[in-house]
């Protein structure tokens, strides 16, 4: 599916504005982030290794959730006034559930359209700050203003540009993340039994204070584990399936299956290295928490070299993070006010960017988590009213493709 995805079909150049795997790209720069370094080691610093496993359990989950999502996206998109394809929950909601629905729609528009602010502008510059100044000591302002100008120059390019530089730097960094997660797990390689016990047993059972960890019960794995999980992959959160519906494809399913693969790459692959890494190393009983926990897990078995990978890496992350996230901002103040409102925002986007790096942002991941949660309520719901659709176009594919799964539910949607 991933390399099929990498080219248009035939006679489907048309009907969107980026390939399939351009898409996938796309979702996974906004994906791929904060939550792959700096989340799963706070998930295994306040969970323990339990929280693991519980990721995996919430990617499993995720991965039927980011099918639908993309499989409706694609099913009830529009083509906008610039002839650009458009879609997302708020065009799902709109055209599969009628105008008595159209609320809901805006309702996500409009926490998408601020969220997107927190989570996916600030937040992520301000990572970038803080972990270059740390390991370089590059001023923070400094970073902001670097920042901002490499963004805007994506921007300029819109959608096109932003599925261009997804589809060459995410394969890329990810590629050199895993690779370096590997070495790692290659010399810590006769704890890996060890640490994969953990994982399972504290999964079920409560782990016990070790040095600078301070233990945790069950419930705080799979607490820890699920938020930090939902936090990475964003299954749910609705916000992948906007990147999706601009795919140049005539088949919602197939897209369906290409956006599956985004949860698994983003949890199943990348977070898993992470939190092996960490629980390896030994270093989450250390005491650090979040990026610092990473680094210090990949200095131990790669010194002088380790955390500055990591450094790199966070970077990364964070700048496709916005660049992902802008796309998704402007596409819910597009179904709000028109193609007139896109430049102006993301003006105030990349203006936003170097304000990020440069300040205290404990009070917006409040704000940011919270409008999170209100963006995941309209699309879970619309979601669950809509099954019978994806069911049916579901099945319709494989009977077509011959595959020899069935795929049950209600046909007459």
């Amino acid at each position: 599916l991933l390399f099929e995805g990498r080219n248009t079909r035939k006679g489907e150049e048309k009907e969107g504005e980026i390939s399939p795997f351009q898409a996938l790209m796309t979702a996974l720069s906004a994906t791929v982030g904060t939550g792959n370094i700096a989340g799963v080691a706070t998930a295994v610093f306040l969970g323990g290794p339990g929280a693991l496993f519980w990721m995996w359990c919430t990617a499993l989950v995720g991965m039927a959730t980011k099918f639908s999502e993309a499989v409706l996206a694609v099913k009830y998109r529009e083509v906008d006034e610039e002839g650009n394809h458009v879609g997302g929950p708020m065009y799902y909601i709109k055209n599969g559930l009628g105008a008595k629905w159209a609320w809901l729609g805006t309702a996500f528009a409009i926490f998408g359209g601020i969220a997107a602010f927190g989570i996916g502008n600030t937040v992520q510059s301000n990572s970038v700050a803080d972990v270059l100044h740390a390991n370089f000591g590059i001023d923070v302002w400094v970073t902001g203003l670097v920042l901002m100008v490499l963004v805007g120059a994506v921007l300029i390019g819109g959608i096109k540009r932003i599925g261009a530089v997804a589809g060459s730097l995410v394969p890329l960094m990810a590629i050199a993340y895993l690779g370096a997660g590997l070495v790692v797990l290659a010399i810590n390689a006769d704890a890996i039994p060890a640490a994969l016990d953990l994982v399972f047993t504290h999964a079920f059972s409560p782990a016990a204070a070790e040095g600078g960890f301070a233990g945790a019960a069950v419930w705080a794995a799979i607490r820890f584990g699920v938020a930090r999980g939902v936090f990475s992959n964003e299954a749910g959160l609705g916000s992948a399936p906007i990147a999706h519906a601009a795919s140049q494809t005539k088949d919602p399913v197939r897209q369906g299956l290409i956006a599956m693969l985004g949860t698994f790459i983003d949890t199943i692959v990348i977070c898993s290295i992470t939190g092996l890494v960490i629980i390896t190393s030994g270093a989450w009983t250390s005491g650090e928490s979040g990026a610092a926990l990473t680094s210090a897990a990949f200095a131990d078995a790669l010194p002088g070299v380790g955390n500055y990978l990591v450094a790199i890496a966070l970077a990364v992350f964070a700048f496709t993070t916005i660049i992902g996230w802008s796309f998704y901002g402007e596409r819910c103040i597009e179904f709000m006010f028109g193609v007139k409102a896109i430049k102006p925002y993301r003006l105030l986007w990349i203006l936003a960017v170097p304000v990020g790096a440069g300040v205290s942002l404990d009070f917006i991941w409040l704000v940011a988590d919270t409008l999170n949660a209100m963006m995941a309520i309209p699309n879970l719901i619309a979601l669950a009213l809509l099954s019978p659709v994806v069911f049916r176009l579901t099945k319709e594919y494989f009977a077509r493709n011959g595959a020899p799964a069935e795929v049950s539910g209600d046909q007459n949607a």
